[in-house]
């Protein structure tokens, strides 16, 4: 396959680390949320930043709304339709309504995993 063969094809397979990034967030259960470095922090590898251009890339795929920064503010850009969600899945919000409640709402990791707790 040549080059220009390939050029207006699918985007590039994902990476381990972006699978990676994408199997945490899909075990999220509803009503819970990870920041940025919570799965960094989970894979062992990489940081906010990785785990954030992953999302930008290929989170559409997976419960993006979910994935926010540690003060609880969702995802810039899509803020009203994180919130919807939120509202949806009874994620605890902070009193503003405009942030998720981290304290309340950060999955440890456990369950839904597929490991045992």
């Amino acid at each position: 396959m040549t080059s220009s063969e390939t050029s207006d094809a699918a985007p590039d397979p994902l990476d381990d680390y972006a699978e990676a990034v994408l199997d945490v967030v899909e075990r999220i259960p509803p009503g819970r949320v990870l920041a940025y470095g919570d799965v960094a922090e989970m894979l062992g590898a990489g940081g906010p930043r990785q785990v954030g251009r992953v999302m930008a890339l290929y989170g559409g795929a997976v419960p993006w709304w979910r994935v926010i920064r540690a003060d609880g503010s969702p995802p810039p850009g899509h803020e009203v339709r994180a919130l919807e969600e939120y509202r949806v899945e009874g994620t605890p919000l902070r009193p503003d309504g405009r942030r998720v409640d981290m304290r309340r709402a950060r999955w440890d990791g456990r369950g839904h995993s597929g490991a045992r707790d």
